[in-house]
């Protein structure tokens, strides 16, 4: 009899395949109330490296990391009429505390414009306080209703930037900035996941901005997925929260603002990009540990030497770990690395060590040769980045290549059901159409130019409507 397979095919179940994957190389598990999650170690080992990689390109734009509030008084969501209409049914309120009903009702924290523009309005006094430049890590609640392991929970972590600008093109530029120099170049560059930059059209903006840009990715089976998001809020915030400026000529002023972010959905977003039948492929750059030096059995010649090893690999700037675990058999702990999807596993036995070289086993292209010891500090970091180069080369052949250029809504809604992508004319599809394929399934993912950049108005010229079905 065959023996099953550690995961569900993919081609068989990607559902399934998904979920076996995140249990099985022990990346998050439910938690105990509807639409929540644990994230275990090794989860988190790959946000925190998404933490580490985002952080430093948010500093670098000059943003400064700040807290705020966990509980948002219900009364800030209600001054920005389409915010609190937007995140009406998926907000958490409390009204019930320390053993009485509360004065007033405390919401849980969707996202943090109102509360954020509170203490804006208290610190901005005049144009030598622009621009404002806030991030925040954080977490936050959405009361979702179909709940996906990292891709859609009640609770997740994320990063969330808000600033104020003293005209509409410094809030412009900025939001383009983070949109393109921050997220575009961390999920291309490290993630190892091509994108695709648009705008957002009019019905999907996030609730009360003026306009929203959009990273779309395509998944394994043909979905899309919103990596993340920059927003362009222009003075519908300032106005609610009184949030002005005296100009260098003296007059009071509207702040202008933007917010982005983007959150653990990323995780969902790695796996369903790079993984495979055999588990997952992490980018070597994102990896928490990008090389394992594995005892294939216990002899004290071989363990002095994996653990000698990953010390020079580590001097070498390897991120590495070794694992001299040998009361527990080689090729379970394989299987379960493999599963992982780190990037190279270094194999050394008392055969390999007589002829002085390690098994050398690639996740990304798959194989295995042997290796001199010697080499392999040498080795590793060209070996590394060949990989990383492969995993973007293939995310971004599977969007183009499964991306049909179509004329009709009908043509628009069958390559998104046939699980692929489709660009058609916005001037052709229009918000007709828009609502036409959201009565099957399907819906405007972003609008991008002819050109592949972002459109400065949703009616520009040659502006073409990227179309999937989405997660």
């Amino acid at each position: 009899m065959a023996k099953a397979p550690v995961l569900t095919p993919q081609a068989e179940d990607f559902p399934r395949w998904y979920q076996d994957l995140i249990n099985k190389a022990e990346l998050a598990d439910n938690g105990p109330v509807r639409g929540t999650m644990v994230i275990r170690p090794y989860g988190y080992g790959l946000w925190e490296r998404m933490q580490q990689e985002m952080d430093a390109r948010i500093k670098q734009a000059g943003a400064q990391n700040a807290y705020f509030p966990l509980f948002i008084p219900q009364s800030y969501l209600t001054r920005e009429a389409e915010h609190v209409e937007g995140f009406a049914p998926e907000l958490a309120v409390v009204t019930h505390g320390g053993g009485k009903d509360l004065e007033e009702p405390v919401v849980v924290r969707p996202t943090s414009e109102t509360i954020i523009n509170e203490y804006f309005s208290k610190w901005v006094q005049s144009y030598r306080d622009l621009p404002l430049l806030i991030n925040q890590w954080a977490n936050v609640v959405r009361w979702e209703m179909r709940p996906r392991v990292f891709l859609r929970t009640t609770e997740f972590l994320w990063q969330e930037g808000h600033t104020a600008h003293a005209s509409y093109e410094d809030a412009r530029d900025y939001a383009a900035h983070i949109h393109r120099n921050v997220y575009a170049d961390f999920m291309t560059d490290v993630l190892a996941i091509d994108v695709v930059l648009g705008r957002k059209t009019p019905s999907e903006r996030f609730a009360g901005a003026v306009n929203t840009l959009t990273l779309e990715s395509m998944m394994g089976d043909g979905k899309a997925l919103q990596m993340g998001t920059s927003h362009e809020l222009g003075t519908n915030f300032a106005k609610a929260f009184h949030t002005t400026y005296l100009s260098q000529e003296g007059r009071q002023e509207l702040v202008w603002q933007t917010s982005w972010g983007t959150s653990t959905r990323m995780v969902g977003g790695l796996i369903m990009s790079h993984g495979d039948d055999r588990g997952l492929r992490v980018p070597p750059r994102l990896a928490p540990v990008q090389a394992v030096v594995l005892a294939i059995k216990e002899d004290d010649a071989v363990l002095a030497e994996v653990r000698s090893l990953g010390d020079r690999l580590r001097a070498a700037g390897i991120r590495v770990q070794v694992d001299d675990r040998t009361d527990t058999p080689f090729g379970r702990r394989a299987v379960d690395w493999e599963l992982k999807g780190v990037p190279v596993r270094i194999e050394i036995g008392p055969r390999d060590l007589e002829n002085g070289t390690a098994m050398l086993a690639r996740r990304v292209p798959g194989g295995k040769e042997p290796v001199p010891i010697e080499a392999l500090a040498t080795l590793l970091p060209a070996v590394l980045e060949e990989d990383q180069t492969t995993l973007l080369r293939e995310s971004r052949a599977r969007r183009t290549s499964r991306t049909s250029e179509v004329s009709t809504v009908e043509e628009a809604a069958e390559a998104a059901a046939a699980g692929g992508w489709a660009r058609i004319p916005w001037d052709v599809l229009g918000p007709a159409g828009e609502a036409r394929l959201a009565e099957q399934g399907a819906s405007v993912r972003c609008l991008v130019a002819e050109d592949g950049s972002v459109p400065q108005s949703d009616d520009a010229p040659g502006t073409v409507a990227v179309v999937a079905r989405a997660y």
